[in-house]
C-alpha cells in the first residue's frame, strides 16, 4: 500500500470521474509529471507538516493498492530530499483507493 494526501473536493470530484488526477496541492497529474504518494502513514504525516499547513480545507488520506493502478510506480528521491518516495505515473483509478481517512495538520 501506499498512501496520498488529498483535499477532500478533489478525492470527492475523483469519484464522480472515475479517476484522480491531482499531483500534490495546486497542481496536476499532466502539470507534474506523476502524482507525489507516501511509502506510509508517517511519511504522508511528514509531508503534511512540510506542505499542507496553510491549507485550510479539509483533507483525506488515501490508501491506495499499487496492484490495482494499471501504471507504473517509482520510488524516488525528489531533489533536496533525503528518502525516496513513490511517484505514480499515471491517474489514480478510485478502485484502486482502498481506504478514504479524514487527515488533519
Amino acid at each position: 500500500m501506499i498512501f496520498h494526501l488529498a483535499l477532500a473536493a478533489d478525492w470527492d470530484a475523483a469519484v464522480m470521474a472515475g479517476e484522480y488526477r491531482v499531483s500534490t496541492l495546486g497542481r496536476t497529474l499532466e502539470e507534474e509529471g506523476y502524482i507525489h504518494a507516501s511509502a506510509n502513514p508517517a511519511q504522508a504525516r511528514g509531508v503534511a507538516g512540510r506542505y499542507y499547513g496553510h491549507v485550510t480545507e479539509p483533507l483525506v488520506l488515501l490508501q491506495i493498492d499499487e496492484e490495482r493502478l494499471g501504471c507504473p510506480v517509482r520510488l524516488e528521491v525528489p531533489e533536496g530530499a533525503d528518502e525516496a518516495f513513490p511517484h505514480i505515473y499515471g491517474p489514480i483509478p478510485v478502485t484502486a483507493v482502498t481506504a478514504v481517512t479524514p487527515f488533519s495538520v
